[in-house]
Protein backbone atom coordinates (compact mmCIF):
# COMPACT_ATOMS: atom_id res chain seq x y z
CA UNK A 1 0.00 0.00 0.00
CA UNK A 2 1.90 3.57 -1.22
CA UNK A 3 1.72 6.79 1.32
CA UNK A 4 -0.63 9.48 1.14
CA UNK A 5 1.37 12.58 0.46
CA UNK A 6 -0.56 15.81 1.27
CA UNK A 7 1.68 18.37 -0.91
CA UNK A 8 0.84 22.09 -0.60
CA UNK A 9 2.68 23.81 -3.75
CA UNK A 10 1.92 20.72 -6.20
CA UNK A 11 0.84 21.77 -8.77
CA UNK A 12 4.39 24.12 -9.80
CA UNK A 13 7.40 23.43 -11.50
CA UNK A 14 8.87 21.08 -8.70
CA UNK A 15 5.52 20.30 -7.47
CA UNK A 16 4.92 18.38 -10.29
CA UNK A 17 7.59 16.90 -10.97
CA UNK A 18 7.82 15.17 -7.51
CA UNK A 19 3.85 14.21 -8.22
CA UNK A 20 4.41 12.20 -11.51
CA UNK A 21 7.39 10.30 -9.32
CA UNK A 22 5.06 9.48 -6.20
CA UNK A 23 2.36 8.62 -8.91
CA UNK A 24 4.60 6.16 -10.48
CA UNK A 25 5.86 4.27 -7.65
CA UNK A 26 2.55 3.72 -6.97
CA UNK A 27 1.83 6.54 -4.27
CA UNK A 28 -1.26 8.78 -3.59
CA UNK A 29 -0.47 12.64 -3.58
CA UNK A 30 -3.20 14.68 -2.19
CA UNK A 31 -2.82 18.32 -3.96
CA UNK A 32 -3.35 21.45 -1.79
CA UNK A 33 -4.37 24.31 -4.62
CA UNK A 34 -6.00 27.48 -4.75
CA UNK A 35 -7.05 26.58 -8.62
CA UNK A 36 -7.93 23.55 -7.99
CA UNK A 37 -10.64 23.41 -10.25
CA UNK A 38 -8.12 25.05 -13.42
CA UNK A 39 -5.33 22.74 -12.40
CA UNK A 40 -7.85 19.35 -12.24
CA UNK A 41 -8.58 20.53 -16.15
CA UNK A 42 -5.01 19.41 -17.15
CA UNK A 43 -4.69 15.93 -18.79
CA UNK A 44 -2.23 14.88 -17.00
CA UNK A 45 -3.02 16.29 -13.26
CA UNK A 46 -6.67 14.93 -14.51
CA UNK A 47 -6.77 11.38 -12.20
CA UNK A 48 -5.41 13.39 -9.30
CA UNK A 49 -7.34 14.99 -6.08
CA UNK A 50 -6.77 18.15 -5.75
CA UNK A 51 -8.10 20.00 -2.37
CA UNK A 52 -9.06 23.51 -3.13
CA UNK A 53 -7.77 26.01 -0.73
CA UNK A 54 -5.10 28.86 -0.03
CA UNK A 55 -2.61 27.22 2.36
CA UNK A 56 -1.95 31.01 3.82
CA UNK A 57 -5.34 30.69 4.93
CA UNK A 58 -7.17 27.84 7.50
CA UNK A 59 -10.42 26.72 5.80
CA UNK A 60 -11.50 23.10 4.99
CA UNK A 61 -8.31 21.94 3.31
CA UNK A 62 -6.90 21.54 7.10
CA UNK A 63 -9.08 18.45 7.67
CA UNK A 64 -7.74 16.46 4.69
CA UNK A 65 -3.81 16.54 6.26
CA UNK A 66 -6.20 13.60 9.18
CA UNK A 67 -4.94 10.39 7.46
CA UNK A 68 -2.04 11.03 5.80
CA UNK A 69 1.30 9.50 6.11
CA UNK A 70 3.71 12.70 5.06
CA UNK A 71 3.61 16.42 4.44
CA UNK A 72 5.77 18.08 1.22
CA UNK A 73 5.32 22.03 1.93
CA UNK A 74 6.45 23.73 -1.41
CA UNK A 75 4.12 26.85 -1.37
CA UNK A 76 5.33 30.21 -2.16
CA UNK A 77 4.92 33.15 -4.44
CA UNK A 78 7.21 32.46 -7.54
CA UNK A 79 10.14 34.99 -6.94
CA UNK A 80 10.21 35.24 -11.22
CA UNK A 81 6.77 35.76 -11.33
CA UNK A 82 6.37 39.52 -10.90
CA UNK A 83 8.85 42.71 -11.10
CA UNK A 84 9.70 42.88 -7.13
CA UNK A 85 8.61 46.05 -5.50
CA UNK A 86 7.72 46.68 -1.60
CA UNK A 87 3.77 44.47 -1.92
CA UNK A 88 5.57 41.87 -4.40
CA UNK A 89 9.10 41.08 -1.78
CA UNK A 90 6.01 40.85 0.56
CA UNK A 91 3.87 38.54 -0.75
CA UNK A 92 7.08 36.25 -1.15
CA UNK A 93 8.12 36.62 2.44
CA UNK A 94 4.26 35.87 3.71
CA UNK A 95 3.25 33.13 1.10
CA UNK A 96 6.43 30.78 2.46
CA UNK A 97 5.52 31.85 6.09
CA UNK A 98 2.45 31.79 6.93
CA UNK A 99 1.78 28.91 4.31
CA UNK A 100 4.31 27.34 6.85
CA UNK A 101 2.49 28.29 10.19
CA UNK A 102 -0.94 26.66 8.35
CA UNK A 103 0.17 23.71 7.73
CA UNK A 104 1.55 22.93 11.12
CA UNK A 105 -1.13 24.18 12.82
CA UNK A 106 -3.38 21.10 10.48
CA UNK A 107 -0.53 18.91 11.55
CA UNK A 108 -1.45 19.64 14.99
CA UNK A 109 -5.15 19.20 14.61
CA UNK A 110 -4.65 15.90 12.98
CA UNK A 111 -6.31 13.00 14.82
CA UNK A 112 -3.78 10.88 12.80
CA UNK A 113 -1.01 12.89 12.39
CA UNK A 114 1.73 12.29 9.20
CA UNK A 115 5.00 10.89 10.72
CA UNK A 116 7.45 13.40 8.01
CA UNK A 117 6.87 16.59 6.82
CA UNK A 118 8.93 17.94 3.94
CA UNK A 119 9.69 21.18 4.12
CA UNK A 120 10.88 23.29 1.07
CA UNK A 121 13.64 26.26 1.65
CA UNK A 122 16.44 27.66 -0.61
CA UNK A 123 19.78 28.22 -0.76
CA UNK A 124 19.34 32.02 -0.42
CA UNK A 125 19.24 30.58 3.44
CA UNK A 126 23.33 31.61 2.71
CA UNK A 127 23.21 34.54 1.20
CA UNK A 128 25.91 35.52 -1.37
CA UNK A 129 29.36 34.74 0.66
CA UNK A 130 31.79 34.52 -2.19
CA UNK A 131 33.98 31.82 -2.98
CA UNK A 132 33.40 30.20 0.46
CA UNK A 133 31.96 26.59 0.57
CA UNK A 134 28.68 26.21 2.14
CA UNK A 135 27.20 22.88 3.78
CA UNK A 136 24.01 22.52 5.64
CA UNK A 137 25.65 23.99 8.70
CA UNK A 138 26.94 27.11 7.28
CA UNK A 139 24.96 30.39 8.65
CA UNK A 140 22.68 32.63 7.28
CA UNK A 141 22.92 35.58 5.90
CA UNK A 142 21.89 38.99 6.15
CA UNK A 143 20.19 40.15 2.83
CA UNK A 144 16.12 39.63 1.99
CA UNK A 145 16.26 36.34 0.55
CA UNK A 146 18.52 34.83 3.62
CA UNK A 147 15.90 36.48 6.11
CA UNK A 148 13.13 35.36 4.09
CA UNK A 149 14.43 31.23 4.31
CA UNK A 150 15.33 31.52 7.92
CA UNK A 151 11.64 32.60 8.85
CA UNK A 152 10.20 30.34 6.66
CA UNK A 153 12.54 27.41 7.69
CA UNK A 154 11.94 28.52 11.26
CA UNK A 155 7.91 28.49 10.80
CA UNK A 156 8.78 24.59 10.57
CA UNK A 157 10.12 24.09 13.28
CA UNK A 158 6.97 23.27 15.67
CA UNK A 159 6.65 20.60 13.68
CA UNK A 160 9.53 18.62 14.99
CA UNK A 161 7.45 18.41 18.74
CA UNK A 162 4.41 16.89 16.34
CA UNK A 163 5.94 14.30 14.59
CA UNK A 164 8.27 11.79 13.78
CA UNK A 165 10.78 13.85 11.14
CA UNK A 166 11.15 17.27 9.65
CA UNK A 167 13.52 17.13 6.42
CA UNK A 168 14.22 20.99 4.94
CA UNK A 169 15.34 20.95 1.20
CA UNK A 170 17.09 23.81 0.51
CA UNK A 171 16.54 24.38 -3.42
CA UNK A 172 19.15 25.70 -5.72
CA UNK A 173 19.23 26.81 -8.90
CA UNK A 174 16.44 24.14 -10.83
CA UNK A 175 17.47 23.37 -14.71
CA UNK A 176 14.11 23.16 -16.56
CA UNK A 177 12.97 24.24 -19.77
CA UNK A 178 11.20 27.49 -20.01
CA UNK A 179 11.10 27.53 -16.02
CA UNK A 180 12.83 29.47 -13.48
CA UNK A 181 16.30 30.85 -13.39
CA UNK A 182 16.39 29.43 -17.24
CA UNK A 183 13.15 31.47 -18.07
CA UNK A 184 14.75 34.44 -16.92
CA UNK A 185 18.11 33.59 -18.59
CA UNK A 186 17.95 31.51 -21.68
CA UNK A 187 15.95 35.11 -22.84
CA UNK A 188 19.04 37.43 -21.97
CA UNK A 189 21.38 35.04 -23.94
CA UNK A 190 18.75 35.39 -26.71
CA UNK A 191 18.81 39.03 -26.69
CA UNK A 192 22.24 39.83 -26.26
CA UNK A 193 24.10 41.44 -29.56
CA UNK A 194 26.95 39.69 -30.58
CA UNK A 195 26.47 36.26 -28.01
CA UNK A 196 25.70 35.04 -24.94
CA UNK A 197 27.61 36.02 -22.07
CA UNK A 198 28.23 35.76 -18.22
CA UNK A 199 25.60 37.52 -16.06
CA UNK A 200 26.38 39.81 -12.99
CA UNK A 201 29.26 39.96 -10.49
CA UNK A 202 31.09 42.73 -12.50
CA UNK A 203 29.72 45.50 -10.23
CA UNK A 204 26.79 47.90 -10.97
CA UNK A 205 28.62 49.61 -14.11
CA UNK A 206 31.61 47.36 -15.07
CA UNK A 207 30.83 44.39 -17.54
CA UNK A 208 29.93 41.38 -16.06
CA UNK A 209 32.49 38.89 -15.69
CA UNK A 210 30.14 36.08 -14.12
CA UNK A 211 32.88 34.83 -11.35
CA UNK A 212 30.05 34.14 -8.82
CA UNK A 213 29.11 31.13 -8.15
CA UNK A 214 26.00 28.96 -9.36
CA UNK A 215 24.56 26.12 -7.46
CA UNK A 216 22.71 24.14 -9.89
CA UNK A 217 20.87 21.46 -9.98
CA UNK A 218 18.42 19.44 -12.33
CA UNK A 219 14.80 19.34 -11.97
CA UNK A 220 15.02 15.73 -11.94
CA UNK A 221 17.28 15.20 -8.89
CA UNK A 222 15.72 18.04 -6.73
CA UNK A 223 12.38 15.83 -7.47
CA UNK A 224 14.63 12.82 -6.08
CA UNK A 225 15.78 14.82 -2.70
CA UNK A 226 12.30 15.67 -1.86
CA UNK A 227 11.51 11.90 -2.40
CA UNK A 228 14.83 11.34 0.10
CA UNK A 229 13.70 13.81 2.41
CA UNK A 230 10.11 11.62 2.25
CA UNK A 231 11.62 7.94 2.48
CA UNK A 232 15.20 8.15 4.46
CA UNK A 233 14.65 7.68 8.35
CA UNK A 234 17.83 9.83 8.97
CA UNK A 235 16.78 12.76 6.35
CA UNK A 236 16.12 14.75 9.28
CA UNK A 237 17.10 18.89 9.19
CA UNK A 238 18.62 20.77 6.72
CA UNK A 239 19.24 19.06 3.07
CA UNK A 240 21.09 20.86 0.63
CA UNK A 241 19.57 20.67 -3.38
CA UNK A 242 22.61 21.40 -5.29
CA UNK A 243 24.09 19.50 -7.42
CA UNK A 244 27.77 18.33 -6.23
CA UNK A 245 29.28 20.28 -8.97
CA UNK A 246 28.77 24.12 -8.83
CA UNK A 247 29.47 26.09 -11.32
CA UNK A 248 30.69 30.03 -11.72
CA UNK A 249 28.10 32.12 -13.85
CA UNK A 250 30.86 32.14 -16.53
CA UNK A 251 30.99 28.37 -17.07
CA UNK A 252 27.12 28.01 -16.77
CA UNK A 253 27.13 30.76 -19.31
CA UNK A 254 29.78 29.17 -21.59
CA UNK A 255 28.06 25.81 -21.49
CA UNK A 256 24.29 27.31 -22.01
CA UNK A 257 25.45 29.14 -24.90
CA UNK A 258 26.75 25.94 -26.48
CA UNK A 259 23.65 24.18 -25.73
CA UNK A 260 20.98 26.97 -27.38
CA UNK A 261 24.08 27.44 -30.17
CA UNK A 262 24.86 30.97 -29.66
CA UNK A 263 28.87 32.29 -29.99
CA UNK A 264 29.84 32.93 -26.62
CA UNK A 265 31.40 36.47 -25.07
CA UNK A 266 33.76 36.85 -21.97
CA UNK A 267 32.27 39.99 -20.50
CA UNK A 268 28.68 40.33 -20.68
CA UNK A 269 26.30 43.45 -19.45
CA UNK A 270 26.73 45.56 -16.26
CA UNK A 271 24.24 44.52 -13.30
CA UNK A 272 23.08 47.76 -13.72
CA UNK A 273 21.15 46.97 -17.00
CA UNK A 274 19.91 43.51 -15.84
CA UNK A 275 18.38 45.70 -12.61
CA UNK A 276 16.83 47.86 -15.39
CA UNK A 277 15.66 44.83 -17.48
CA UNK A 278 14.72 42.55 -14.45
CA UNK A 279 14.30 44.81 -10.87
CA UNK A 280 15.71 43.58 -8.43
CA UNK A 281 15.18 39.47 -8.62
CA UNK A 282 18.32 40.83 -10.96
CA UNK A 283 20.33 39.76 -7.72
CA UNK A 284 19.14 36.39 -7.49
CA UNK A 285 20.85 35.40 -10.77
CA UNK A 286 23.89 38.11 -10.10
CA UNK A 287 24.74 36.96 -7.02
CA UNK A 288 25.66 33.50 -5.93
CA UNK A 289 27.26 30.89 -3.57
CA UNK A 290 28.69 27.43 -3.47
CA UNK A 291 26.64 25.49 -1.95
CA UNK A 292 27.55 21.85 -1.53
CA UNK A 293 25.22 18.37 -1.34
CA UNK A 294 26.51 17.38 2.07
CA UNK A 295 24.13 15.89 3.57
CA UNK A 296 22.55 14.00 0.49
CA UNK A 297 25.83 12.40 0.24
CA UNK A 298 26.01 11.14 3.28
CA UNK A 299 22.71 9.82 3.29
CA UNK A 300 23.88 7.82 0.01
CA UNK A 301 21.62 10.12 -2.63
CA UNK A 302 22.96 9.14 -6.24
CA UNK A 303 22.48 12.07 -8.54
CA UNK A 304 21.00 11.54 -11.97
CA UNK A 305 22.65 15.14 -13.28
CA UNK A 306 25.79 15.51 -11.43
CA UNK A 307 27.73 17.17 -14.40
CA UNK A 308 25.86 20.45 -15.83
CA UNK A 309 26.59 20.15 -19.78
CA UNK A 310 24.57 16.45 -19.50
CA UNK A 311 22.00 18.81 -17.18
CA UNK A 312 21.38 20.95 -19.71
CA UNK A 313 21.48 18.56 -22.70
CA UNK A 314 18.65 16.82 -20.97
CA UNK A 315 17.24 19.85 -20.35
CA UNK A 316 16.91 21.43 -24.02
CA UNK A 317 17.29 17.63 -25.76
CA UNK A 318 13.89 18.03 -28.42
CA UNK A 319 10.99 16.09 -27.37
CA UNK A 320 10.16 13.11 -29.12
CA UNK A 321 7.40 13.76 -31.62
CA UNK A 322 4.93 11.61 -30.09
CA UNK A 323 5.17 13.40 -26.79
CA UNK A 324 3.10 15.80 -25.79
CA UNK A 325 5.30 19.07 -23.92
CA UNK A 326 3.72 18.97 -20.46
CA UNK A 327 1.53 21.66 -19.12
CA UNK A 328 3.37 23.94 -17.13
CA UNK A 329 1.47 26.49 -15.66
CA UNK A 330 3.23 29.83 -16.64
CA UNK A 331 3.26 30.81 -13.35
CA UNK A 332 3.93 27.36 -11.85
CA UNK A 333 5.62 27.79 -8.30
CA UNK A 334 9.34 27.17 -7.68
CA UNK A 335 10.54 28.24 -4.23
CA UNK A 336 13.95 29.94 -5.00
CA UNK A 337 16.55 31.41 -4.18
Amino acid sequence: MGMKVFIAGGSGLIGRAIVSRLVARGDEPIILSRRADEVRRDPSLRSLRFVQGDPTVAGEWVSSIDGCDAVINLAGFNLFEKRWNVAVKQAIRDSRVHATEKLVAAVKQARQRPKVFVQGSAIGYYGPQGDEELTESSPSGSDFMSVVCREWEEAAKPAEDLIARVATIRTGVVLAKEAGALAVMTPIFKWLPGGAAPVGSGGKFAPASGLQWMSWIHLDDIAGLFLLGLDHPEAVGPINGTSPNPVRNVDFSRALAQVVKRPFLPFGPPDAILTLLLGEVADVVAKGQKVMPSRAATLGYQFKYPVLMEALAAVFAPLPKAAAKPAVHPHATAPHH
